[in-house]
């Protein structure tokens, strides 16, 4: 073979390998930092999968903070409230300080892992207005209200009277 292929042919198959080592850091780097969303039935049935019951896999748990479920230690960082999406409840740990729109009967989305039968959040989210939820937990938990029969409350434009404009 000539020498000025035979290097060719080297430089090409460097780039080649280069380029697959790469794209190989780049996915093994991705999968360990995505973070999926699960309700607590999700994660209690095992539809979650293996791992995150077992506590080796970071995800994210979404729901709405139950009613009188919230209780902070006197003189501690540390909360603990409940998460329900319709069909389970699951305990949640979290220690730090909560969102400012933090608060029960509102969604709410914690990132962390399993412990034993309750979750330990690294991070809280809540929900910035009255109308937003976000679209997974919006969808699954229209599942668990049809699977329930859960009747939606009347939309807040029809309790304007006729002829009145909402401003």
């Amino acid at each position: 073979m000539n020498p000025i292929r035979r290097r060719r042919l080297f430089w090409i198959l460097a780039l080649v390998l280069g380029a697959g080592l790469t794209a190989t850091l780049v996915a093994m780097a991705l999968q360990r930092n995505i973070a999926y969303l699960y309700t607590p039935n999700e994660v209690f049935t095992g539809a979650a999968g293996p791992q995150v019951r077992a506590g080796s896999a970071r995800f994210r748990l979404g729901g709405m903070v139950a009613a009188r479920s919230f209780v902070r230690a006197p003189g501690s960082m540390q909360a603990r409230f409940d998460v329900i999406d319709g069909d389970a409840r699951m305990r949640v740990l979290y220690t730090g300080i909560l969102p400012d729109l933090f608060r029960e009967n509102q969604a709410v989305i914690a990132t962390g892992r399993m412990q034993g039968d309750h979750f330990v959040a690294e991070q809280v989210l809540a929900k910035h207005d009255e109308t937003y939820m976000p679209k997974e937990v919006a969808d699954k938990m229209g599942k668990a209200h049809v699977k329930h029969a859960v009747v939606a409350p009347a939309p807040a434009e029809a309790a304007v009277p006729a002829g009145v404009r909402a401003q």
